[in-house]
């Protein structure tokens, strides 16, 4: 499974509670959050205000769904997450073990790889670069 989420801006006649300012990518609207497989099929999406960091949004998102986490049975293997740094593993673990004490025997985190600088400069590209498990 691969999580990430998205600032866009809302239309002018929504509701004021639904709008947040997202100070990263300034943006004044909502944040989408997505959980899909390694294909890009969703698992779970959840809509928050801009403001919302993104494991907030990723806690709330899987405590709606944490009856799919429960159904699962605890021999076979974990899912694996692949998370991008905008996600603090170690809070998204104290928080989700609130919600479900077990789900840490389900699901592993992991962070996905960024290529660096250097990596960038000797395959000769410069800016956004997919990493290898999207």
């Amino acid at each position: 499974m691969i999580v990430d989420s998205q600032a866009v801006k809302n239309s002018c006649n929504a509701s004021i509670e639904s709008k947040g300012f997202c100070r990263y990518k300034a943006t004044n609207g909502i944040k989408r959050h997505l959980a899909v497989d390694t294909l890009g099929f969703p698992f779970f999406t959840h809509c928050t205000p801009a403001d919302l960091s993104d494991d907030v949004g990723l806690l709330e998102m899987v405590g709606n769904n944490i009856e799919y986490f429960k159904s699962k049975p605890i021999n076979i293997p974990k899912i694996t997450t692949l998370l991008d740094r905008g996600y603090p593993i170690d809070s998204l673990v104290k928080g989700l073990q609130k919600v479900y004490p077990q789900i840490m025997k389900k699901i592993r985190f992991q962070l996905s790889k960024k290529p660096s600088k250097q990596e960038k400069k000797e395959q000769g590209k410069s800016g956004f670069i997919p990493v290898i498990a999207r």
